[in-house]
């Protein structure tokens, strides 16, 4: 599997607010990635955010919101899992466009993924992009955006999707909808669809029943979900996953979920076709915070290793491509 992480200080959190706390340093960042990566030139993602709004200014280069500064990660093999996240209170599915064809130019040469808005599915938090108008036609017309430019600047090997969290009941329509509003082209220019699941953090499993959970989970995405929409065909990249620790959440255990996590989506890999996974977050947001945002990291903020660091690194080693 290709295996990544979010490197940054922030998350946010389920009331539309962010979790943040000391700074990211980034040669601590770079030394973390590499313990991580394992060997030079691996193949190995960092993902970084980076967002647009009313307010962003096309025609000059864009940073990216977190972490700092992402491409000065993007060494040694690794490259960037970019996400380019959609705001815009005016739906302006234009701007969009225009902004995701400059992130190609600008990012393009250390980019392998870019992955067109981020969670549009949900609709109650403002920190995610189901919250905004016009999201589906910000997806059908930015895969295309991203991949005509790809094409034009010779960036072959840039990838583009989109994600979801788990869908259930009606709420599975969403990427058939995708689609019936893009046709024929939408479904050629796509290569991957994302996955953000977190299983047993905001709803309890039993760890004796965690693997089959899992499974269950990734097997109703490819059947109930990507199949009859048409994208059966695709990859799916778990594109977060991690498990907080906390006053009730102990690190060991921590470190048992990643594991099994893990090792479930291995031993799908071929049957399910899953092509990689990537962890949310490789540091605290704040280890002084206890709320269920604050401590995602397999290091403290201080980027202090937790025992789920040294079970990361393990799994990079026994199942990375």
């Amino acid at each position: 599997m290709l295996f990544g992480i979010y490197p940054g200080g922030v998350t946010g959190d389920d009331t539309g607010g962010l979790a943040g706390g000391p700074p990211d340093d980034p040669a601590l960042v770079s030394n973390a990635l590499d313990s991580l990566q394992g060997q030079p030139g691996r193949p190995f993602l960092v993902r970084a955010y980076i967002g647009f709004d009313d307010t962003t200014r096309l025609g000059e280069p864009h940073a990216t919101a977190t972490p700092a500064a992402a491409a000065q990660y993007a060494v040694r093999g690794r490259r960037l899992d970019l996400v380019a996240q959609y705001q815009s209170a005016a739906g302006d599915v234009d701007g969009y466009c225009d902004f995701l064809r400059e992130l190609v130019e600008q990012y393009g040469a250390v980019t392998s993924t870019l992955q067109v808005t981020e969670e549009p599915n949900v609709t109650s938090n403002p920190t995610l992009d189901g919250y905004y108008p016009a999201v589906h036609e910000a997806i059908v017309r930015g895969v295309s955006a991203v991949k005509t430019r790809a094409r034009e600047l010779g960036y072959t090997g840039l990838r583009v999707g989109f994600n979801t969290t788990p869908l259930f009941g009606l709420a599975t329509s969403f990427v058939t909808d995708l689609t019936n509003l893009g046709g024929a082209s939408f479904t050629a220019d796509l290569d991957y669809v994302g996955l953000d699941f977190f299983p047993d953090v905001f709803q309890p499993v039993d760890a004796s029943d965690l693997p089959h959970v899992v499974e269950g989970l990734l097997r109703h995405h490819r059947d109930l979900v990507l199949a009859p929409s048409g994208l059966g065909h695709l990859p799916l990249h778990i594109t977060e996953h991690g498990w907080p620790t906390g006053p009730e959440r102990r690190p060991h255990r921590q470190a048992d979920v990643v594991e099994t996590v893990v090792k479930v989506i291995a031993a799908q890999s071929k049957q399910l076709h899953l092509s990689g996974y990537t962890h949310f977050a490789l540091r605290d947001a704040d280890s002084a915070q206890t709320g269920l945002f604050h401590q995602f990291g397999l290091t403290t903020d201080d980027y202090s290793p937790k025992p789920a660091f040294e079970t990361m690194k393990m799994l990079v080693e026994r199942f990375s491509v």
